[in-house]
């Protein structure tokens, strides 16, 4: 680039004075402004700063810090990363139900435990406390394709689901750590449905209905009680995707009707936004987390998947697999973006394990020679 210069004559008054209000700090006039190309450059001067060499890793780096490590031949940073841990199995195997609650507090109801489904469909139900898995009070009839919502093992609803034959129910029922309770139906019966929320402002959006048979766009707002009718989750109407969040802040992505999709929509607790498409299209896979900070994980595309895939309130990308890739785990609240659990799911066989996903602060490689 040519030299930049400053058009004094520009600033000078009749008095032949320079003009105060602008002296020589004003704007430069474009046309004394050389627009040369950069092709005449030859040198740069130096970095200010340099990325620190080091025959492993620092022993205490800070957040963002960055470094090549001479060992690992790799250029790493540190900062937060999530990970998947094996953790309590079941006392039996399961897929296609609900689950309510947080990593260290959870039940999951409702499956099937082979197929066909429909002649294997359950009603136990069974706690997490973040180690291991206690057999709990059954509920209600058996079913599948259930969705649960809730924040604790105790304050859980358990929402809709397939009875068969050919019957999909829009039953609800409350647990308080001791006993289930039936309260109001959906107003539109329905299973694999995306839900949300807590035992008193639950949401479910979407699903499978019948006979007749078909996808709903329909949304229903519970209020602990009773379902109403909200706005409709945004078209192609879809389920047996991944949803979760408060009734204020849910989110939905993923999905099938004919194919399997790849959107992703937020909810407000009336109104659905549609947001960025997620990385790979799935059906059958778990959400967790909100509309600002979510994760969704496993799932078919139509092959199984472990990936996992996270939203940080702009937009979703890659996070770490799952050790097993599977469909089907129990889905609903499953705890947060950086703190979730999967339970049971397919591959093909049903599984009885689980996985806990936490995000915490690692020496993450950014690149390797």
């Amino acid at each position: 680039m040519g030299a930049i210069t400053r058009g004094i004559a520009n600033n000078v008054l009749g008095t032949g004075e320079i003009d105060a209000t602008d002296g020589v700090n004003g704007v430069i006039p474009a046309s004394n402004v050389n627009n040369t190309s950069f092709g005449s450059v030859t040198a740069l001067p130096a970095l200010s700063g340099t990325i620190t060499t080091v025959a492993g890793d620092p022993p205490a780096p800070s957040e963002g810090q960055v470094w090549y490590n001479s060992v690992d031949g790799a250029l790493k940073y540190y900062g937060f990363a999530g990970s998947w841990a094996s953790g309590g199995t079941m006392s039996g195997v399961r897929s296609g139900g609900g689950s309510s609650g947080i990593q260290t507090d959870l039940i999951t109801a409702f499956g099937a435990t082979s197929s066909p489904q429909l002649t294997s469909q359950i009603s136990g139900t069974e706690t997490y406390n973040g180690t291991s898995w206690t057999s709990s009070p059954n509920v209600g009839a058996a079913r599948y394709g259930t969705r649960g919502a809730g924040k604790t093992s105790s304050t859980s609803v358990m929402i809709g689901g397939y009875t068969g034959p050919l019957t999909y129910t829009g039953r609800t029922e409350e647990y308080d750590g001791t006993s289930w309770t039936e309260s109001g139906d959906l107003s539109t019966g329905r299973g694999y449905s995306f839900s949300g929320g807590s035992q008193t402002a639950a949401w479910a959006s979407g699903g499978r209905f019948g006979p007749p048979f078909g996808n709903t766009n329909v949304t229903e707002n519970y209020d602990g009680s009773a379902w109403t009718a909200s706005g409709n989750y945004p078209l192609p109407a879809v389920y047996n995707g991944a949803g979760s969040g408060p009734q204020t802040a849910g989110f939905a992505a993923g999905g099938i009707d004919s194919s399997v999709f790849n959107n992703s929509s937020f909810y407000d607790s009336s109104t659905w936004t549609t947001g960025p498409t997620i990385n790979t299209a799935r059906d059958s896979a778990v959400g967790s987390g909100d509309s600002t900070t979510a994760l969704i994980f496993g799932g078919g595309t139509p092959t199984l998947t472990a990936e996992s895939e996270s939203w940080n309130g702009t937009s979703w990308s890659t996070d770490a697999p799952l050790a097993t890739a599977k469909n089907g785990a129990n889905g609903g609240e499953v705890g947060t973006a950086t703190s979730a659990l999967e339970v049971g799911g397919r591959n093909p066989t049903y599984l009885a394990t689980t996985e806990e996903y936490s995000l915490s602060a690692a020496n993450v490689t950014i690149s390797e020679s």
